[in-house]
């Protein structure tokens, strides 16, 4: 499946205002409800995620059609590796340490930093890897 090359991007401004909110506040919960997106994301694809909702409904009509797509694997792999930040954070922050959740979502915030800004998703990029990787392997 193809989707609008837009859309992740938007996701990922989304993301890093929230985590960026989760390392002021140290709130664990907010990073469990983001790990919720990252999991809607991961299951049914970045396009149906809350914040692929939001983009979908509201802000691409605005801005027309798209002017290039990509194909769902990757930005729905990444959301997969978000939600293991998360998780991981989640821990961190509710049952400790606190630096392991800080840590976490530092590192997630990151990533969905250098995808808003410079449209470089780390987590398309470790899935091509990987499929490089196995198809190597396959031969």
């Amino acid at each position: 499946m193809e989707i609008d090359v837009r859309g992740p991007r938007f996701g990922a401004t989304l993301t890093t205002v929230v985590l960026a909110v989760v390392l002021i506040t140290g709130s664990g919960w907010l990073l469990a409800a983001q790990a919720l997106v990252f999991a809607a994301g991961a299951a049914a694809g970045v396009q149906n995620s809350p914040y692929g909702w939001v983009f979908r409904t509201l802000v691409r009509p605005r801005l027309g059609p798209p002017p290039a797509t990509e194909d769902a694997a990757p930005p729905r792999f990444a959301q997969a590796v978000g939600l293991v930040f998360a998780v991981v954070g989640v821990i961190g922050y509710l049952v400790g340490p606190q630096w392991l959740g800080v840590a976490a979502a530092a590192c997630a915030l990151a990533a969905a930093f250098l995808n808003a800004a410079f449209a470089y998703c780390l987590g398309c990029e470790m899935y091509l890897l990987l499929k490089r990787g196995t198809t190597r392997q396959a031969l």
